[in-house]
C-alpha cells in the first residue's frame, strides 16, 4: 500500500481536512456526556427547568455543527478517495499496456482485469474509510479515557485496561485475516477467467454439448471462492461480538464500581452517567474501527496484487524510450554497405516462451531483401507465428539476432520499428465504434480517400457498403460481421499504414479462394514495395513468393521457391499434394 500513496499526492489538502473535520465532529460527541452529566447534577437534581433548556439547546447546537462538520469530512474524503482511485486505475493501465507479451502471458487476463476493476475499488473503499475513520476513532477512544481520568482516575484504569485487550483482540485478527483475504480475490481471479472464456467461447460450448460440465465447473470455483471468502468473513465477524462482549463486561464493572462510588460520596449520579456514556462511545468506535480494520484488510490485500503488477516490469518497455537509441540505430543503418541491402535477416536465432520450457525456434537463419514476399508454412505448433512475433519484437529472442536494415530490433525504439509494420492477426480483432476508426488505429491521421484506398485493397468494399459507408458502426467485437468480413477490414487496417513491413499470419482463412486471389494479385501491384510475410497453411496463397519456409516443430527443414521445395522438400510436398487432393475430391 505504501507504493500507492503517491497517487494521493495530489489530495493532499483533502487528505489533511477530512480527518481534520472528523477530528472537530469528535470533539463535539465528547462534549456531550459533560452536558448530560451538569443536566443530571445540577438541572435535575435543582430542579432548575431554565438550566435544563439551556443545556439541551446546547447539546441541540453540538448535534446540528457536528452533522455539518461530518458532512463536510465526508466530501473531502471522497474526492481524495477518488482521485487517488482515478489515477491509480489509469496508472495500472498505463503500466499493463506497456507489458511485452510474455509479462501479459504470465499474469493472464482475467488477474489484470480483477486488479484494474475489483481491486482497485476495494483500495478506493479503504482510503475513504482510513480518512474518514482513522484519527476519528482513536480520538474518540482516547478522549473518553482521558476524560474518565478527569472524572475519576481509579475507574479510569477500568478503561484503559479494557482498551488494551481490545486492541489486542483486533491485531491477532487482522494477522490472520489479511492472507485469507488475498486467497479470496486470487480465487475471484479464477472466476474472471471462466467467466471471459465462457462468454467468448459460448458458441463452441453449445457446438460440443458442454454446458453442464462448464456448469459445474464454474459452480465448482464459485464454491471454492464462496469458501475462502467465508473463512475470510468468520475471521472478520469475531471482531463484532468480541468487542460487544468486552466492552460490556467492563460496563457491568463499571455500573458496579460506579455505584458502590455513589453511595460512598465519591461520585455523583451525573458523572456516573457521563462515564457510561464515555465507554458506550468507546463500544460504537471500537465497532466502527473493527469495521474499518475489515475494510483495511480487504484494501490492504488488494493493494498488495496491485504493487504485484507494478512490480513485473516490462522487459520490452514501450514508454519513455531512450532518444540515444534512436541516435545509434540512425548511425548504424547509414553505416550499412549497399550491398548488403537486406530488410529482415535472422542470424541462428533461438527462442522459447518461459525459461525453463522447450524451444519454440531452434537456430533459425534466414534473409530477406527490401519488397520481396516470403510464405511461411508448417503444421501447427511449428514455430510459424513465432517467427514473425519476433520482427515487431513482441517478445525477445534468447539467442542469436533479429536484425532490420542491419541493426539489431533491441537497439531500436520499440514505436518507430512498430510503425513500420503492419500487422494482420489470425484472429480478427475490432473494436466498438465505426469502420472509420477502426481503420485509423493504422494510422491516426488517414483521410477517408487513404481509408477508402486501403479499403478496395483488402477486397472489403462490399463491407464497407453494407454499412453504409465508413461511418458505419462496428459492435464490440464485430459481432455484426461474418468471419471473413472482419478479416479484410483488419487487412484495411494495416494498409492503410502503407507499412514497409506487412505480416500476415494466417490472415485469409476465412476468405475465399477468389477474394485471396484477388487479394494477393493487390499486394503485389503496390507501389510503396513492402516486404510481405505470408503465414499460411494454403499452399495455394503462398506459392507465388519469392521464397517459401517450411517450419517444423521449431526448425526450418525447407526453404526456397515453391517449384524448389516440391522437388527438395518432403514435408513441403505432403502439404500441398493432400490440400490439391481434397480439392479434386471436392
Amino acid at each position: 500500500m505504501r507504493n500507492l500513496l503517491k497517487y494521493l499526492k495530489n489530495y493532499r489538502l483533502e487528505c489533511v481536512l477530512a480527518p481534520l473535520f472528523k477530528m472537530l465532529e469528535a470533539i463535539f460527541e465528547l462534549i456531550v456526556p459533560m452536558v448530560v452529566a451538569s443536566i443530571i447534577d445540577q438541572g435535575i437534581k435543582n430542579e432548575d427547568n431554565a438550566y435544563i433548556a439551556r443545556k439541551v439547546m446546547l447539546m441541540a447546537f453540538l448535534a446540528v455543527v457536528g452533522l455539518l462538520v461530518a458532512v463536510t469530512a465526508q466530501y473531502f474524503s471522497a474526492k481524495a478517495a477518488t482521485g487517488f482511485a482515478t489515477e491509480l486505475r489509469a496508472d495500472l493501465f498505463k503500466h499493463i499496456l506497456n507489458f511485452s507479451h510474455k509479462e501479459a502471458d504470465n499474469l493472464g487476463t482475467s488477474t489484470l482485469i480483477t486488479r484494474l476493476t475489483s481491486d482497485v475499488n476495494q483500495a478506493q473503499t479503504g482510503v475513504n474509510m482510513f480518512l474518514r475513520l482513522f484519527l476519528r476513532s482513536p480520538f474518540i477512544v482516547f478522549g473518553a479515557m482521558i476524560a474518565a481520568f478527569l472524572i475519576d482516575y481509579k475507574i479510569a484504569m477500568i478503561f484503559l485496561f479494557m482498551i488494551l485487550i481490545l486492541f489486542l483482540v483486533v491485531a491477532l485478527i487482522m494477522k490472520y485475516n489479511i492472507p485469507a483475504l488475498k486467497k479470496a480475490q486470487e480465487a475471484l481471479d479464477r472466476i474472471t477467467l471462466l467467466t471471459s472464456e465462457n462468454l467468448s467461447g459460448n458458441r463452441v460450448i453449445r457446438a460440443f454439448c458442454l454446458e453442464d460440465i462448464e456448469i459445474e465447473n464454474y459452480g465448482e470455483n464459485i464454491n471454492e471462492h464462496v469458501r475462502r471468502q467465508k473463512k475470510a468473513g468468520h475471521l472478520s465477524a469475531l471482531l463484532n461480538p468480541m468487542t460487544y462482549v468486552i466492552v460490556n463486561i467492563f460496563i457491568v464493572l463499571l455500573i458496579h464500581v460506579g455505584a458502590v462510588k455513589v453511595q460512598a460520596n465519591e461520585l455523583s449520579s451525573g458523572e456516573v452517567v457521563a462515564l457510561y456514556n464515555y465507554m458506550s462511545q468507546i463500544l460504537i468506535e471500537l465497532i466502527k474501527f473493527a469495521n474499518l480494520i475489515i475494510t483495511i484488510n480487504k484494501a490492504l490485500a488488494s493493494a498488495n496484487r496491485i504493487s504485484d503488477v507494478f512490480a513485473s516490469k516490462s522487459s520490452i518497455p514501450v514508454f519513455g524510450e531512450d532518444s540515444k537509441k534512436k541516435e545509434e540505430s540512425e548511425e548504424g543503418r547509414n553505416a550499412l554497405t549497399e550491398g548488403e541491402g537486406y530488410k529482415i535477416e535472422f542470424d541462428h536465432v533461438s527462442f522459447k516462451y518461459n525459461e525453463n520450457g522447450d524451444d519454440a525456434l531452434n537456430d533459425i537463419s534466414f534473409k530477406v531483401k527490401k519488397g520481396e514476399t516470403i510464405g511461411i508454412i508448417g503444421g501447427t505448433g511449428s514455430g510459424k507465428t513465432s517467427i514473425v512475433n519476433l520482427i515487431p519484437r513482441f517478445y525477445d529472442v534468447n539467442g542469436g539476432r533479429v536484425l532490420y536494415d542491419g541493426i539489431n530490433v533491441n537497439e531500436l525504439p520499440i514505436k518507430s520499428l512498430r510503425s513500420n509494420v503492419g500487422i494482420v492477426l489470425q484472429k480478427a480483432a475490432l473494436f466498438k465504434g465505426s469502420i472509420r476508426d477502426n481503420l485509423k488505429w493504422g494510422k491516426e491521421d488517414a483521410s477517408d480517400e487513404e481509408i477508402m484506398e486501403a479499403v478496395k485493397l483488402a477486397q472489403a468494399e462490399d463491407v464497407v457498403a453494407s454499412k453504409g459507408g465508413i461511418d458505419g458502426i462496428i459492435e464490440q467485437d464485430g459481432r455484426n460481421l461474418s468471419g471473413g468480413q472482419k478479416q479484410r477490414l483488419t487487412i484495411a487496417r494495416a494498409l492503410v499504414r502503407k507499412p514497409e513491413i506487412l505480416i500476415f499470419d494466417d490472415s485469409s482463412s476465412a476468405l475465399d479462394y477468389a477474394t485471396d486471389l484477388k487479394l494477393r494479385k493487390k499486394l503485389s501491384e503496390l507501389s510503396y514495395s513492402p516486404t510481405v510475410f505470408m503465414i499460411s497453411q494454403r499452399t495455394s496463397s503462398i506459392k507465388e513468393a519469392n521464397k517459401i519456409i517450411v517450419m517444423d516443430d521449431g526448425e526450418i527443414v525447407g526453404m526456397g521457391s515453391h517449384e524448389e521445395l516440391l522437388l527438395n522438400c518432403e514435408l513441403y510436398r505432403e502439404i500441398h499434394e493432400s490440400q490439391y487432393e481434397k480439392e479434386d475430391k471436392g
